[in-house]
């Protein structure tokens, strides 16, 4: 995590204004990836503030719950986190960990990001089934099965691997992994890197698909701390979780998304780099079998703190995201870059590929 002095006396703060809370309620869901991932928060939160009580506690959410169905169909855009919120609108927890990638770019106005914690590996993997481990995608042998939740892995996938054939698989990482190895219907699956080095799975891991090969979902590998938008004494409590290279990225991401009007119903996908001052954001999307696809980079110069900055703003959410310690004008040069993008895109004619794909998508 970057920080210094800065980062420490705000936890000080908050671990002063946190002691009058007694006990912070953390929630998440019940999956095994989920309590990990909560877990490694509530263990920098504790390594933060030694002085506070942290209680989990798990809930199963709509997209736990319906598991026959491909995400894209459910036509929900909150389907991992609806339950998570109303249990913090109820006050019954105070802060939520999430992947980032499963949050909307606009949440209910009660709701904030209130921190993303530093990304991960963003890209996506495949794990193979036993008898094919060795071999790559390019190698696997003619109209052989691959498993994929994702619209966007199987657009661009589909147009780089046509030998190739695409198939939905739900459940979480445990469910999906034992389909691939008990039942013979998938030679490979695709899952993100993050969350099978989170499980301690790297082992699995076949092969690396690199941005070029796909690119991976908005705010893939970040983890984020939902937490309600008033509730000052816990936003001072997770903002010193921010990383600011990571949540600079993320909002450039997230405002192409939004933009766009993206979601998990259209295939849309992301690449970021920060180099030399510049943030580097390349966003593409595609028709659902690949064949269509359009894609751009654009740069913009932004300063990475080294240090928190003190203060908050006034109306300081972008794309759903509070971050009063990183500085505003870092923030919204990110914000730009993804909506100069997502433009760009939309004046080359990315709609149209957006419409027809939400159109296909609902009918079949």
């Amino acid at each position: 995590m970057s920080g210094n002095g800065n980062a420490g006396n705000a936890a000080a703060t908050a671990e002063e204004n946190g002691s009058k809370m007694k006990v912070i309620r953390v929630g998440t869901r019940k999956s095994q990836l989920a309590r990990i991932q909560t877990d490694s928060v509530v263990a920098m939160l504790k390594a933060l503030y030694p002085g506070l009580q942290f209680e989990i506690i798990a809930m199963s959410t709509t997209g736990d719950k319906i598991l026959d169905t491909a995400l894209s169909k459910i036509g929900e855009k909150s389907l991992f986190t609806k339950e998570l919120e109303y249990a913090l609108e109820k006050n019954e927890v105070d802060l939520v960990v999430h992947s980032l990638k499963d949050l909307p770019t606009v949440l209910p106005p009660a709701f904030t990001i209130g921190a993303i914690c530093k990304r991960e590996n963003p890209c996506d993997a495949v794990v193979f089934h036993p008898k094919f481990v060795g071999k790559t995608l390019e190698t696997l042998p003619e109209k052989s099965t691959v498993g994929t939740s994702s619209l966007r892995r199987a657009a661009q996938l589909q147009r780089k691997f046509p030998h190739l054939e695409f198939k939905s698989i739900r459940g979480n990482l445990n469910t999906r992994l034992r389909k691939l190895d008990e039942q013979h219907e998938f030679s490979a699956i695709i899952l993100a890197v993050a969350g099978l080095q989170r499980m301690g799975w790297q082992n699995r891991v076949g092969q690396i698909l690199h941005p070029e090969e796909c690119m991976y979902a908005v705010g893939q590998g970040a983890l984020a701390v939902e937490v309600r938008a008033k509730d000052q004494d816990i936003l001072d409590l997770v903002g010193v979780l921010h990383d600011p290279e990571t949540l600079l990225r993320c909002i450039a991401e997230r405002a192409f998304l939004r933009h766009l009007e993206g979601g998990c119903s259209v295939p849309v996908a992301v690449h970021t780099v920060i180099k030399d001052g510049q943030l580097y954001l390349t966003g593409g999307v595609w028709s659902l079998d690949g064949s269509d696809s359009m894609q751009e980079t654009m740069q913009a110069t932004i300063h990475v703190p080294t240090q928190y900055d003190d203060g908050p703003e006034d109306d300081p959410q972008l794309v759903a995201i509070t971050a009063q310690n990183i500085p505003r004008g870092a923030q919204l040069a990110a914000e730009n870059l993804g909506i100069s993008l997502a433009s760009l895109l939309l004046n080359k004619g990315a709609k149209n590929i957006l419409d027809v794909a939400r159109q296909l998508n609902d009918v079949h």
